[in-house]
């Protein structure tokens, strides 16, 4: 025991956390997940992570509304977010991710960038939203004309055309399917057919709206198809959190895996250290 005890004493110092520096390398870096209550894709998640990371998730709380304005605007709101971020700082995730994206783009630019700092307020090393992350994916692939899915109404789908305006994008076509529930229900066949309807002459990329649309295995040959990168909600969260502790994403044939997220000022992440915000 007390050779143990030695060893591990003389390894590492002890950090803030309780962990010694050989202890903490033995973690695998945490992701966490702050998803809307009625989030029912974590396996799709789990597709776009390495071994060598985990995945942590918890939901804000549950409330009687179908998808649309109003429920966009309850999942963001700080009370829910800051309490989901603390039911998630005993794993020591690396870096939270706000899975949800019309609750980080229903505020606009501005309200986006609010979320990531309400997240960094409440403990997390590190901040991303889904919508921030579309930002940064477009960004890096060089698209400035995108086309967008959605499942939503039209009334969620154009408040997403506002934000990415706001964001210097220019939507070129947006097609939705007009649901208010159960979205995960809906067959990935469905989804390719409303994507390659949408697309239209001088769209450099489409975007896939919505953490709750199953997509991981239409991207890489609908991109095939249409000759342009075509991205995913969850494929973008995943893609610049895993970036974030400096880890890839995994997706074959993804076009937007070939490339890494910014980091610095010019990113959308936020950290407790203030570097990154934008």
């Amino acid at each position: 025991m007390v050779q143990v005890h030695e060893s591990v004493a003389t390894s590492g110092r002890t950090r803030a956390d309780g962990l010694s520096g050989s202890e903490r390398a033995l973690r695998e870096p945490g992701i966490g997940v702050v998803v809307p209550y009625d989030f029912a894709l974590d396996r799709e998640l789990w597709r776009w992570c390495r071994p060598g990371a985990t995945l942590h998730l918890t939901r804000t709380p549950h409330l009687p509304l179908p998808v649309g304005m109003a429920q966009a605007r309850a999942v963001r709101a700080p009370g829910a977010v800051s309490q989901a971020t603390h039911d998630l700082s005993t794993v020591l995730p690396s870096v939270v991710a706000y899975g949800c994206t019309s609750g980080s783009f229903v505020a606009g630019v501005d309200g986006e960038v609010a979320l990531r700092e309400a997240i960094v307020e409440a403990g997390a090393p590190a901040a991303v939203t889904t919508s921030g992350a579309a930002v940064a994916a477009l960004r890096a692939l060089g698209v400035r004309r995108v086309a967008v899915v959605t499942p939503y109404d039209e009334s969620v789908t154009d408040s997403l055309g506002r934000f990415l305006a706001q964001a210097g994008l220019e939507v070129v076509g947006t097609g939705h399917l007009g649901l208010v529930g159960e979205i995960w229900t809906v067959p990935e066949a469905v989804t390719a057919d409303l994507v390659r309807r949408t697309v239209r002459a001088g769209a450099e990329a489409v975007f896939i709206s919505c953490t709750n649309l199953r997509t991981y295995d239409i991207l890489a040959p609908l991109e095939a198809e249409l000759g342009i990168p075509v991205l995913s909600a969850n494929q973008v969260t995943l893609w610049q959190a895993l970036g974030a502790v400096g880890l890839t994403a995994v997706g074959p044939g993804q076009v937007l895996l070939e490339h890494q997220p910014a980091v610095g000022a010019e990113g959308t992440i936020s950290r407790l250290d203030g570097e990154g915000r934008t």
